[in-house]
């Protein structure tokens, strides 16, 4: 950080207004939202799957998902280019383009969405979801107005932290995207490559830009979250002292004030038809 105001602010904004650096952020940002909007789908997808369901391999596929986390990452570079690459065992070439980015970044980076939601799966109480169906409801609607306000939360934090992975990765696509300036190149390697050739000011400019854009998106989607946890319905409580969400305390609120209503009226005319008690007249002594 200290070493991007080496050359002042004219310096640092010279240094990330380049048209190569511009290309390269704007390369990151777009590529590293698609990755996130894709991992959050499909990393929901899976962490549902591996705790409601059981199917053979599933041990396997837990281990497949913590592979990024042990594997180096230019491994994970060397891997997709292996598959996808031009020698193709598959038939599919995607190697030097965005795609192969795309790709590579989504491996890289799913296990922090699916880690994230499968705790908070199964912390979620069942019995919530059977209550909802029991009173009507259809499964878009035990799934929006139960099962989402609990794990969005969870979501959001995997989002974020993959978000923050994806923009400084460096070791996964420094081979698989072929560094094309203006076309395949990120500030991750922009910035290791300004370094290399001694421009440590520039370098450091944009690693303080992409550090910037992080924090920003940490502080956003982790008040997103606080907003989540009480405009959703999650955890209303009860008299009881449990908790109930969405549809349940919905229901639950409505039978509660028409039976209050039903027997303050039943009440009502209990009262009503009750006879007056006739007053016992004392009779006058007689002089």
């Amino acid at each position: 950080m200290w070493e991007s105001r080496a050359e002042g602010l004219h310096g640092f904004w010279e240094a990330v207004t380049q048209p190569e650096a511009v290309a390269a952020l704007k390369l990151t940002l777009g590529i590293s939202a698609i990755v996130a909007l894709i991992n959050a789908f499909f990393g929901t997808i899976i962490a549902w799957t591996l705790v409601r369901d059981e199917f053979r391999g599933k041990s396997v596929v837990n281990a497949v998902i913590d592979l990024p986390f042990a594997l180096p990452t230019i491994v994970a570079g060397l891997l997709i280019l292996a598959l996808y690459g031009p020698h193709s065992p598959v038939g599919v070439h995607l190697a030097f383009t965005r795609s192969a980015i795309v790709l590579v970044l989504c491996f890289v980076s799913l296990p922090f969405v699916v880690r994230t939601v499968q705790p908070v799966l199964y912390e979620l109480d069942e019995q919530m979801e059977e209550a909802a169906r029991s009173l009507g409801a259809r499964e878009h609607k035990v799934f929006s107005r139960i099962v989402l306000p609990s794990i969005l939360p969870g979501i959001l934090s995997g989002v974020a932290m993959a978000f923050a992975r994806v923009v400084g990765e460096i070791g996964s696509i420094v081979i698989i995207s072929g560094n094309l300036p203006f076309k395949t190149e990120m500030a991750s390697v922009y910035v290791f490559n300004q370094g290399q050739n001694g421009n440590s000011a520039a370098a450091s400019a944009v690693a303080v830009v992409m550090l910037s854009v992080s924090f920003a998106v940490l502080l956003f989607i982790g008040g997103i979250r606080r907003l989540a946890r009480t405009c959703l319905g999650r955890g209303a409580p009860t008299p009881s002292g449990s908790r109930r969400s969405g549809i349940c305390w919905s229901s639950w609120s409505r039978r509660s004030r028409c039976s209050s209503g039903a027997s303050g009226s039943r009440a009502s005319t209990r009262r009503g038809r009750r006879s007056p008690t006739p007053t016992r007249s004392t009779p006058s002594r007689s002089r």
